[in-house]
């Protein structure tokens, strides 16, 4: 398996971990957001098949990180309708692993590309990648401040979230 194959083959996983993740979040917001990035993997695994098959193929930009940050506006509402079970932070955490794994190959593609249209395609991939990573670390931390974060009120200077 070359170097592309095996970044389709890790898009494509991504696609269907996100899937069954909004699978699991039906019927609150994350399921929209989980959507979204599985269907942004869908379309990366089809830029790196047009990319190895040599044909034309379109860098666009997206929405996900702002419709994301939309979602994440009311941090309350998020938090209350998102049940916090430590097993679903853990799969979270796995995902943070995995958008990094994808940061890290495509930094080395990019670093390896030959031209300067290589070197752009996998930019954007990291690129994509990196909002990916920051929507679900706003995922984790949206989840897992309460339990981390114990304090008196009346004290202390605490960070907004």
């Amino acid at each position: 398996m070359n170097a592309l194959e095996f970044a389709v083959k890790m898009e494509l996983e991504g696609e269907q971990y996100y899937r069954e993740q909004a699978e699991i979040n039906k019927g609150n917001s994350l399921h929209k957001v989980f959507l979204m990035l599985a269907d942004d993997e869908k379309i990366h695994a089809k830029l790196l098949e047009k990319k190895a098959k040599q044909l034309d193929y379109a860098l666009e930009p997206n929405e996900t990180l702002a419709t994301a940050n939309h979602v994440f506006s009311d941090k309350d509402s998020v938090r209350n309708e998102i049940k916090a079970s430590p097993s679903q932070i853990d799969v979270y955490r796995a995902a943070l692993d995995n958008e990094k794994e994808s940061i890290d190959l495509y930094q080395k593609y990019a670093a390896e590309a030959s031209d300067d249209e290589t070197k752009d395609f996998f930019n954007y991939l990291i690129q994509q990648e990196k909002e990916h990573y920051s929507i679900i670390d706003e995922i984790v931390m949206l989840l897992s401040h309460s339990e981390e974060w114990v304090e008196d009120a009346e004290f202390g200077v605490r960070k907004d979230y």
